[in-house]
Order: C-alpha cells, then sequence, then structure tokens
C-alpha cells in the first residue's frame, strides 16, 4: 500500500490525529476500514462536505474500506453550533434529508470493488435504545468535567442562551457510533472536519474504556481563503451539491472565479489531480495569472466529479457562449435549464417580441440610466444582442432572438450582461 498519510498531508488534507506512528503503520500495513459522519441537518450537502468525501475518497482509493453513515438520529438531535439551538425538523423531513445525502454519497464514493464503500444509518441502532441503556451503557463512561470542557459546549454555557440536554448529549451519541461500526464491521479510524475533534476523541476514548482496544481518529482542516476569511457562499447562499438548489452553471462559476492566491491550494483539496499537473498548474498562474489555466481545470474536475462530465460540458459550453463575440450560434446549443442556472443571477426584464426594444431592455435592466443614453451606447457599438453588435437604435427584440427558455441575452460592452425574459403581449 502507498502511504496515503504522506498524500493526504501534501494536499494539506490533515489537521489532527492520534499517534502517528500508529496510524501510519496501520494504513500502510492493510485494508483499514474508517468512517465518516454526515447529518442531515440540510436536504443537501455543500462544497465543505467535500474535504471530508476527498478524504474518504484518497483512503479509499489507496485500498482501505470506507463507511459513509448518514446520521439519521443524530440528525433528529443536532449538533451544538456556535449561536443558539437548532431548529428540531421533524421525523419525516429528517428521513427525506437522510434519503437525500444518501444518494449524494452514492455518487461520490466508489460501491465497486474489494473496498466497496457501504452507507450506514446510526437510526438502525439509536432508535430501539431506551433511556435507561443510554445512562448504564454509555453515560457511565462519559465524565461531566471532560463533556463540559469541549470548546463548543464551553461556549454556549457562557452565552446568554446556554445549551440544552439535548444538544449537550449529542457528542454521546456520536462516540457511541463509532463503537458500533468499530462491533460491527471492525472499524478503527474515524476521520471528520477538525471542528468535530472533541467528539471523535470521545469515541475513541469510549472504545478503549469498553472493549480495550486503541483505535485511531483523524481531522481534515476546515478550508478559509488566502486571506483567513471563510470559504463559501456565493449571492444565492452555500455551495449546494444538489443542482436543484445550485445550479451546475453557478457551481462551476464558484471553483471558476477563485483567486490565484487560493487556486493552487484548492486544486490539492479538491481534485485527484497529480503532483505533476498541480506543479505545471501553479507555474502557469504564477507565469501567466491571466490566462486563469487552473482556475478553468479546477472548475472542471469539481464539476465533473459533482455533476458528471455531460453537465460539466454544458456549463462549459455555455460560459464560452455567454461572454463571446461569436454570435447567436453558440448561444442556440445551450439548453434550457443550462441556460436558467447562467442567467440565474443577472439582472433581468420581462419583454415582448416585436415590442421591446433594446433601448428598452438596456434601461429596464440597469444597464443605462436613460435612453438617451442607452441610443449613445447602441450608436457607439457598444450594445450586443445574443453576443451580436447592434447599431439600430430603433432595433427591437424579434423571434429569431429568442433562446431556449424564452431569454434574450443583452450586454453592454465587454462584460455587462443582462437578461429579457420574453413573455406574450
Amino acid at each position: 500500500m502507498s502511504d496515503v498519510f504522506e498524500e493526504l498531508q501534501w494536499r494539506g488534507l490533515v489537521a489532527q490525529h492520534t499517534d502517528l506512528d500508529a496510524l501510519r503503520s496501520a494504513l500502510n500495513d492493510g485494508p483499514v476500514t474508517f468512517y465518516c459522519g454526515f447529518d442531515p441537518t440540510a436536504p443537501s450537502l455543500h462544497h465543505g462536505h467535500l474535504v471530508a468525501v476527498k478524504v474518504m475518497r484518497h483512503l479509499q482509493m489507496a485500498g482501505h474500506k470506507p463507511l459513509a453513515l448518514v446520521g439519521g438520529a443524530t440528525g433528529l438531535v443536532g449538533d451544538p453550533r456556535d449561536k443558539g439551538e437548532r431548529v428540531l425538523n421533524s421525523r419525516d423531513v429528517v428521513a427525506g434529508w437522510t434519503d437525500a445525502l444518501r444518494g449524494q454519497l452514492e455518487n461520490l464514493l466508489d460501491f465497486e470493488g474489494e473496498n466497496a464503500a457501504r452507507i450506514v444509518n446510526n437510526l438502525d441502532w439509536t432508535e430501539a435504545m431506551s433511556a435507561i441503556d443510554f445512562l448504564r451503557d454509555l453515560g457511565k463512561h462519559f465524565r461531566m468535567g471532560t463533556m463540559l470542557a469541549k470548546d463548543i459546549v464551553a461556549r454556549r454555557l457562557a452565552s446568554e442562551e446556554g445549551i440544552s440536554y439535548t444538544e449537550f448529549s449529542y457528542q454521546i451519541l456520536q462516540a457511541n457510533d463509532y463503537l458500533e461500526l468499530y462491533r460491527r464491521y471492525g472499524c478503527t479510524l474515524e476521520v471528520g472536519g477538525n471542528d468535530q475533534w472533541g467528539n471523535l476523541v470521545g469515541g475513541m476514548d469510549l472504545i478503549h474504556k469498553t472493549e480495550g482496544a486503541s483505535v485511531h481518529v483523524m481531522t481534515n482542516p476546515l478550508i478559509t481563503k488566502a486571506d483567513g476569511t471563510k470559504f463559501g457562499k456565493t449571492e444565492g447562499g452555500a455551495i449546494w451539491l444538489d443542482p436543484t438548489m445550485l445550479s451546475p452553471y453557478a457551481f462551476y462559476q464558484f471553483w471558476l472565479t477563485a483567486d490565484d492566491a487560493d487556486v493552487v491550494r484548492f486544486l490539492k483539496v479538491f481534485t485527484f489531480l497529480d503532483r505533476e499537473e498541480i506543479e505545471r498548474l501553479e507555474n502557469a498562474t504564477r507565469e501567466n495569472p491571466k490566462a486563469r489555466e487552473a482556475q478553468r481545470v479546477l472548475a472542471h474536475e469539481v464539476t465533473t466529479w459533482v455533476h458528471g462530465a455531460e453537465q460539466t460540458a454544458r456549463v462549459e459550453a455555455a460560459t464560452q457562449a455567454l461572454w463571446s463575440n461569436g454570435g447567436q450560434e453558440g448561444l442556440a446549443g445551450i439548453d434550457a435549464a443550462t441556460l436558467a442556472g447562467a442567467i440565474a443571477d443577472l439582472p433581468s426584464v420581462s419583454g415582448v417580441v416585436g415590442e421591446t426594444s433594446l433601448i428598452d431592455a438596456l434601461v429596464g435592466v440597469g444597464l443605462e440610466k436613460g435612453r438617451k443614453a442607452a441610443r449613445r451606447t447602441i450608436e457607439g457599438g457598444g450594445a450586443y444582442i445574443n453576443n451580436v453588435k447592434i447599431d439600430d437604435p430603433e432595433r427591437v427584440i424579434a423571434v429569431d432572438d429568442v433562446l431556449a427558455g424564452g431569454v434574450v441575452l443583452i450586454r453592454k460592452g465587454r462584460r455587462q450582461l443582462a437578461a429579457v425574459k420574453v413573455v406574450d403581449a
């Protein structure tokens, strides 16, 4: 087996870990069964979850056996967060979200071969547990001082809202997950985000106390930008993996706009490209940053992993067509769903074929402040319909201008793009 731990370190995917020599020896000596948990606190995973999934894939490709735990039980409780209690969702909602996360994980991990991934649900062993079982079999192994000293618990206790016993007990439930997976599948490694370090260690300690066995934990860092700010979110919110919550086009654009200072690190974390290729892209960014080759590769690789090659080809074609001066031909080949995703964050106005003029559209979307200014822009050659330059200030939206989904694109200059959504007169 290759030294997968060294590979994870090079990629910046290791934050904290237990005994290094023992962990590395276990990973190098033979297949290790490991797990990572995902709570259904929303109907979709987001880009932050990809870091943990990427760790799982690297371990799986090195021959180790992944268990992806979807928290049907812990999702009903919710782990403590910095500000305020979580809203407790209904059982039906959590069950639906559990199924949604299961489907996404099935697309991100490999479920074939000798070390095929397996999805497990902690509701299977938690739901039947009585309060007496919880207190006698689990609670007696946890010291209050240790539980109260955990960072998130301490912060919540010091806050005005405090913390409920429900969220306080979450750490016991997560620790029990590790114990159950150790007993059922011989799982000896838990991985997760660095903010979960205390919970991971709690599971390791529980196994040692109840089974007398030594197991391992390892965390990945929470990814930030080079300036230290939080990594993520578009104007519309989180970077969801569900295409109905964030279009593949918007997902692709998120990665495409990565800063030069971040892109090489993101290539290491979020793609499977080898060192030679990443180093080549690092040199390309340094020597010719305007070409943004590294960003295009990053966007291509991550979008393909999450949404598939066919969808990635569509959004790349749309990206090229939207911002080119090649005429309407490229735009005409974009399907309605991809085009809708591409214009979702653009300013728009309603228009009527044969009635709405280019002047009306430019003013309506805010690209020009008034009709006189819009006329001057058109006469000066700075206005476009579907990437075709228009110099006739009397030009109106025509039937042939309408793209898939009833959309017409208008542009001022090189970068100011907007949309006309065609409606019946």
